[in-house]
């Protein structure tokens, strides 16, 4: 039992001795750190162990993931939380490393260890067996993995799962422990030992469920036999909805863990949750965070079962609660609806109504309440709706819940919503610029002409209009009076490090000619944006324009710092063709480069490239700046030698250089975060055509990783077409787009492919992907996914009517010609 016997604190310093820690490792690398950590945990130094179970959750526990260090400190800290030293605390963290562990295979699974208790402290990591002294029982907390993830081959997760499995003896020892917390903890913890420790821990816990009067532990008691006994707990989950007068964080549980297991969604479901809102401060006292925003949690479980019923009834629950009158409960649904318009296709078009609803509730101005829905559903809001800020700020602008900036995210679908939105956006301050910024995305050329009205008061729609703050977002199309306001703007602006005169080049450059007559102003201030605005001179300026700009550009060549000379050069050499300047500034900076990996490298070899044959002089400088073949190089350098290879193929025309550099790259699968250069190479590969037909072995082992395949098969298409088996590559590409890995370039590989080529169990796949309901673009910055969606939904219905209308033509000229 918890707290039975004394601790011995010099045995269990001993122990932690007794085991090489230094030789395990953890998220920080070695874990000889970990001793200490426990140590302080056990000791008397509140303040210490306070600051030991932090870098314990840091080290052991990082972010959910655990390691040999996590599996090897369990039964140490089954031992602190068995002497009733901060039980609760180390419950917890005991039942994390449960979590981020995994279940050995099936045949291993033969539940907590026999005789725990019984190895050797260099063996098991623990003190000796109870009866020899200074140990607890067995029961609480001697017991260690049987097999250690360097002992048997398995992996980190599966040990960590072994360890916690072996404790639960003491876990479950804890269910009658007269604090609420350690109960509360140590069902929580027993709930994620899996199907490793489910046959022992569910009765337990079914037993304890049946006396429990406490609602929150009830509530975890619920939710763990869901985890450890789906089917079994299925009954127990349909009558804990319960009427109105059953405790309502037992009511939640039960809702939660209704979608967790499959259950079908009912009207009763619906009116429980309903009833129940706003939902998050029924589970503030909760340990499980995986489920710490109910409505949001409801909202993805049941669309991502990808089922007609269940899409309705989230458009039902969340209609529901954005009418809701509690403020509280409206920024839950926000956050939950945005989530939903991120999965669902239908979820834009079916919520509109709903958000707009909520955004006239909340009203407008400094009066409106700002609800206590927590700060980490206002955070969240806040950050899915492109940066509006805290709950408080959002409550003084008129935007209490969130709904008037998330239906800017709503694009084309927020149509509905557009008189609302002009209309506050006609009015004054933040309220005014949030319904701006929500109207830019939903009617530009109506959001044009009122942005250019008073672009100096409306940051976050002015930032919107130019690209958002990551430069992703569409930019508001050309409007002269937008133009005339710009123009004013770029006037006034003072250099510096401000946003506002990268903005107005992003949208002006996005312009093209059309902002030619911003060319003055642009003159004006190129001196002191001399890396930024060359660019922008040279796509804007009007035949008429081009030699004074060209002037204004050498004079930048001559005079400016090297760095700013560059853009200079660039950029005079596309408006002019002129490229001795850009060949001069090329060859000091692979010069300085050379060897290396910085972005600036990258760039010159990328512009040489663009040069083609003109950069001839520049070879030996290229061929100085690659890396040493067989060096270790960081993915920097490698992007850096992909781009010199290419510029090398493109300046002379010989492939024979650039394919060992390629071979290079794409053969070194050690390094992480290899993605994108994998990637960068397979192209570069591609702009070979058949002479990069050597790298065909490197490019075909690509096709074992999803996000690769894509980039792999059109690789394989230009350099080797006859090596391509285009019905299995077909089948990659609809697995990677299936899955959401690289869905777009999945898609085009297929178009490269030809649709008409696909065999029919293809097309029928590729159809699906265009009008099936959960989105399949399923990542990216916030704001953009649904875009990036419905643009792809859009190119697989264009790909596939195209093969329709191309077959019934062949079919009708077939007619023509066929006798009779």
């Amino acid at each position: 039992m918890i707290g039975s016997m004394d601790f011995d604190h010099a045995l269990f310093r001993a122990d932690l001795d007794a085991l090489p820690w230094a030789s395990y490792g953890h998220a920080y690398g070695s874990a000889e750190d970990v001793p200490g950590c426990l140590r302080a945990l056990a000791g008397d130094d509140d303040a210490a162990a306070e600051e030991a179970q932090s870098e314990l959750y840091g080290s052991i526990l990082h972010q959910g993931s655990v390691y040999e260090a996590s599996a090897k400190a369990v039964p140490f800290l089954a031992r602190i939380a068995a002497a009733d030293i901060r039980t609760a605390d180390v419950l917890l963290l005991i039942g994390g490393i449960a979590e981020g562990g995994e279940d050995p295979s099936t045949e291993a699974v033969d539940g907590p260890p026999a005789e725990a208790g019984h190895e050797s402290p260099a063996e098991a990591g623990d003190g000796p067996p109870a009866e020899e002294g200074g140990g607890p029982p067995a029961e609480a907390g001697d017991e260690v993995p049987a097999r250690g993830s360097g002992e048997s081959g398995e992996s980190d997760e599966v040990a960590c799962r072994r360890a916690a499995v072996a404790q639960l003896p003491l876990l479950l020892g804890a269910l009658d422990h007269q604090d609420r917390a350690v109960r509360q903890a140590a069902v929580w913890a027993a709930g994620w030992t899996g199907a490793a420790g489910a046959d022992t821990a569910a009765p337990a816990l079914r037993d304890r469920a049946a006396v429990e009067t406490d609602p929150l532990v009830r509530a975890e008691l619920l939710s763990s036999l869901a985890q450890l006994d789906p089917e079994g707990a299925a009954r127990a989950v349909t009558e804990a909805i319960g009427p109105d007068g059953s405790p309502p964080e037992l009511r939640i549980a039960a809702l939660l863990a209704s979608a967790d297991i499959g259950l079908p969604w009912t009207p009763a479901h619906h009116e429980a949750a309903l009833a129940l809102l706003p939902l998050d401060r029924l589970v503030a006292d909760r340990f499980d965070q995986v489920r710490n925003e109910p409505l949001h949690h409801l909202t993805v479980t049941l669309l991502l079962r990808d089922a007609g019923p269940d899409r309705e009834a989230v458009y039902a629950l969340l209609d529901g609660a954005l009418r809701h009158p509690d403020p509280d409960a409206r920024t839950e649904a926000v956050w939950a609806a945005l989530t939903a318009c991120e999965l669902s296709r239908g979820a834009p078009a079916r919520l509109v109504g709903a958000l707009t609803a909520a955004a006239e509730a909340d009203g407008g101005g400094a009066g409106a309440s700002s609800g206590s829905g927590g700060d980490g559903v206002a955070t969240a809001t806040a950050t899915a709706t492109a940066g509006s800020g805290p709950a408080s700020g959002r409550a003084a602008s008129g935007d209490v819940s969130g709904a008037l900036s998330a239906l800017g995210r709503l694009g084309p679908y927020g149509e509905p919503a557009a008189d609302l939105l002009a209309s506050r956006a006609a009015g004054a301050g933040e309220t005014a610029d949030r319904a701006l910024e929500a109207l830019v995305a939903v009617d530009p050329v109506r959001a044009a002409p009122l942005l250019a009205r008073d672009l100096e008061n409306r940051p976050r729609a002015f930032a919107t209009a130019c690209g958002g703050p990551a430069g992703v977002l569409p930019t508001l199309p050309y409007d002269p009076e937008l133009l005339a306001a710009a123009r004013r703007r770029l006037a006034l602006a003072e250099p510096g490090p401000v946003t506002t005169v990268p903005r107005l080049a992003a949208l002006l450059l996005s312009w093209g000619p059309d902002a030619g007559p911003a060319v003055p102003e642009l003159l004006a201030a190129l001196p002191a944006y001399a890396r930024l605005l060359p660019k922008v001179l040279a796509a804007v300026c009007a035949p008429e324009q081009r030699a004074e700009v060209a002037q204004a550009l050498g004079s930048l060549v001559r005079t400016a710092p090297a760095d700013d000379r560059f853009e200079a050069a660039r950029a005079l050499h596309r408006l002019t063709g002129e490229h001795g300047p850009l060949l001069s500034l090329l060859a000091e900076r692979l010069a300085a480069g050379a060897g290396g990996g910085d972005g600036a490298l990258r760039e010159s070899a990328t512009a040489a490239a663009a040069l083609g044959p003109a950069a001839e002089p520049l070879v030996p400088a290229l061929r100085a700046a690659l890396n040493t073949p067989g060096a270790d190089r960081n993915n920097p350098q490698m992007d850096a030698d992909i781009a010199i290879a290419v510029a090398l193929h493109r300046v002379t025309g010989d492939a024979a250089e650039a394919v060992p550099v390629l071979a290079g790259v794409l053969g070194d699968g050690h390094g992480l975060w290899r993605r994108w250069t994998f990637v960068r190479a397979a192209e570069a590969a591609a702009g070979l055509g058949p002479a990069g037909r050597p790298l065909v072995p490197v490019l075909t082992a690509l096709l074992t990783d999803p996000e690769q395949v894509p980039s792999a098969v059109l690789a394989l298409r230009a350099v080797a077409p006859d090596a391509l088996d285009t019905d299995r590559s077909a089948g990659l590409l609809l697995d990677a787009a299936e899955a959401g890995a690289a869905p777009a370039e999945a898609v085009d590989g297929l178009v490269a492919l030809g649709v008409d080529t696909l065999s029919d169990e293809h097309r029928a796949r590729l159809t699906a992907l265009g009008e099936r309901d959960l989105r399949v673009v399923r990542f990216g910055l916030s704001g953009t996914i649904e875009a990036a969606d419905e643009r792809l939904r859009a190119r697989i219905r264009t790909a596939v009517a195209d093969r329709i209308r191309t077959a019934v033509a062949d079919r009708d000229r077939t007619a023509e010609v066929s006798p009779g």
